[in-house]
């Protein structure tokens, strides 16, 4: 009879540790979501990217005109802006988008890089091309940030 408490034992021991191991966590993880904080950091940057969005006729206009002073300065004056304003806002993104925004800043760079250089030679053509893809990386940056009452895309 001595034998019977043991085996009991070891039967109850081994089904408490089934139901522990297929039991699930109690508190459920919430998925990432934006502070206040982070928010009023992304929209105080917004505008002034939106602002140049907005410009793009003016430097496309620019360019067939082959104004090559005034496309310049508006790529080392706007649009120069409006890179380090993409930079400020990524680490204020959720961290899933960050290495996005890190990318889509890197080839809105890689294009005013192309853009300046069609500039430089005179290069009509290049220039356009590089100005809408630019252009088209700004539209994709903007796609990313959190929509809020003040923006709605």
């Amino acid at each position: 009879m001595a034998r019977q408490p043991s085996i009991f034992s070891f039967l109850l021991v081994l089904l408490a540790t089934f139901l522990i191991s297929c039991g699930s966590p109690g508190v459920a993880v919430a998925p990432p979501t934006y502070t206040a904080t982070q928010l009023e950091k992304i929209q105080a940057y917004v505008p002034e990217i939106q602002a140049v969005r907005d410009r793009s006729q003016e430097l496309n206009t620019l360019i067939q005109k082959k104004d090559w002073i005034n496309v310049r300065n508006f790529i080392h004056g706007p649009i120069t802006e409006a890179k380090l304003n993409l930079t400020y806002i990524t680490p204020n993104l959720l961290p899933k988008d960050q290495a996005t925004a890190r990318q889509i800043t890197r080839d809105f760079f890689n294009h005013l890089v192309k853009l300046d250089g069609g500039t430089s030679a005179s290069n009509a053509q290049v220039a356009l091309n590089n100005s809408q893809a630019a252009f088209a990386d700004i539209d994709k940056f903007l796609q990313l940030l959190p929509k809020t009452e003040e923006r709605r895309d």
